[in-house]
């Protein structure tokens, strides 16, 4: 079958124009129709030869699930319906419903199920008495709180548009009861949400809205629910800690499939922490099968559950548990403790200092290298200044492709220094040789492995350093010196080598 949906050609090339789409923007990312036939092979295939089944897209872009649904439906049904005009007219009237997030991707979503922008002309594969079918597009103004929306957390100054402009107020997310929009109960939920919304923070600053749709459509109580959204969640994200307790006590969650680098699912796309597909079963509870895809490869799934004792985040590398096992056996107090919080001399990544040296000032380390400030102009810490102490960059190096260096490079802060934003402490050391013993330790795949298990944005702070050990800095440290210490097998050591870059 085309793109059209269900019109037949012999003998001719028809590519899927739905695969081609260049997505519009980072946050709401088109589903290439191979990945949403990934996520429906999660369903059970019963769903499909059952003429009661109902499906729900929230989240409408090209109308690409629906338009395979309605495939498999058609293939599934042949039994129960043998006339193949009937078995479409049931299918599209009784099975299929979506909520489209703009006016535009309504439309497109109609052209792909119904081969008709509007559903109730004579092109259309099925003629509903009016043009949206049930593919629905309902404009929504936010509802606006001290300056932002109720619903989503969108900041009204970026937000608030005149009549006729696209507020990206989505019905679904925008109404307490999900239930009213089509007021029926659906078998299975499954989409690819937008991602977030301008929050109207400093710089370029965004929420999530993501697990607004997930808790949504958690509130209609599907049978199934699967959804694409970012992976920051198991570890962070801008108001994401209620959301993520949720799901990672949830034992509906029964299979998650995780892409550490966004671009092997999306390609072109660059999602920092990732994206991950998961089926929630509403009857069925369990430990989570977790696959992993690295490099191309879809790794054999281990079924554990999401939380490790005494962890309150997910370990998204199945080959990473037993290894934060065994150091965890240790019960060693971790560097957390030793690590400052992101401005930790109070300056912001936008200071800076002096070009040329006075009497009596210090060096500040700073985006554009290092300038010169007096101790009056140092708002916070003002005895680190004094101490010895370990600089890192607060952003790490590099792309989202693995083996990856997780860290910046770091380096010695003698007496006399400071930095902006830019970099964190670690710190303070009684001296500098145990400041380099410490640079020893981090330049370790090691410990970039642990720091790794937490890391799902391009900054690296203090929340990174949660899982490892502080050492004994009396000498400095290397890989095998740490294998041995705590019982690192060849195979994890394979898998350590595939995911940490060497630091220079």
């Amino acid at each position: 079958m085309d793109d059209s949906g269900f019109l037949k050609r012999r003998g001719e090339y028809n590519p899927d124009v739905l695969s081609c789409l260049a997505n519009l923007s980072n946050d709401e990312v088109f589903t290439p129709p191979e990945l949403a036939n990934k996520m429906l092979d999660l369903l059970p295939p019963e769903l499909f030869a059952n003429p009661r089944t109902r499906f729900l897209d929230p989240a409408c872009k090209t109308g690409i699930f629906l338009r395979e649904i309605a495939k498999r439906l058609m293939a599934g049904l042949a039994k129960a319906i043998p006339d193949e005009d009937k078995r479409r007219e049931h299918i599209f009237r009784k099975q299929l419903f979506g909520i489209a997030i703009t006016e535009l991707t309504a439309l497109m979503s109609r052209r792909s199920v119904y081969c008709s922008k509007d559903a109730s002309c004579r092109y259309s594969v099925v003629r509903f008495t009016d043009a949206d079918g049930n593919i629905r597009f309902k404009p929504i103004r936010h509802t606006w709180e001290n300056g932002r929306c109720v619903f989503c957390g969108a900041s009204r100054k970026a937000n608030d548009r005149a009549e006729g402009l696209e507020t990206h107020a989505y019905e679904f997310i925008h109404t307490n009861d999900p239930k009213e929009i089509f007021n029926m109960h659906f078998d299975v939920i499954i989409g690819n949400p937008p991602y977030q919304m301008e929050d109207g923070g400093f710089g370029i600053s965004a929420s999530p809205v993501y697990d607004r749709f997930v808790e949504c459509a958690k509130m209609l109580q599907p049978r199934y629910l699967s959804m694409i959204i970012p992976a920051r969640w198991y570890a962070g994200g801008k108001g994401l800690d209620e959301f993520r307790d949720e799901m990672l006590h949830d034992t509906s969650l029964r299979i998650i499939h995780d892409y550490p680098n966004a671009d092997e699912c999306f390609s072109g796309v660059q999602i920092k922490g990732g994206i991950m597909y998961f089926l929630w079963i509403r009857d069925s509870r369990g430990n989570c099968s977790v696959y992993t895809h690295h490099n191309g490869k879809v790794f054999d799934p281990v079924t554990r559950p999401l939380l490790e004792s005494g962890c309150e985040t997910f370990i998204r590398y199945n080959e990473g548990v037993e290894i934060y096992r065994k150091v965890k056996k240790h019960s060693e107090p971790t560097m957390e403790g030793l690590v400052s919080s992101r401005k930790p001399f109070g300056l912001s990544t936008t200071f800076h200092g002096r070009s040329a040296y006075n009497k009596g000032d210090i060096i500040v380390y700073e985006n554009r290298g290092i300038s010169y400030a007096s101790r009056k102009e140092i708002p916070l810490n003002q005895e680190m200044i004094d101490q010895y102490k370990v600089f890192i960059p607060r952003s790490s190096s590099g792309s989202d492709a693995f083996p990856h260096p997780i860290l910046g490079t770091p380096f010695v802060g003698r007496p006399g220094t400071a930095c902006s934003e830019t970099y964190i402490v670690i710190g303070p050391f009684e001296s500098e040789a145990t400041c380099e013993n410490v640079i020893s330790y981090i330049k370790t795949k090691f410990m970039r492995t642990l720091a790794m298990f937490k890391k799902v944005t391009q900054s690296t702070t203090r929340a990174l350093y949660t899982f490892v050990p502080i050492q004994t800095f009396t000498h400095p440290w290397s890989d095998e010196m740490l294998y041995q210490k705590y019982g690192i097998t060849e195979e994890e050591v394979r898998f350590i080598d595939s995911m940490i870059k060497p630091m220079e």
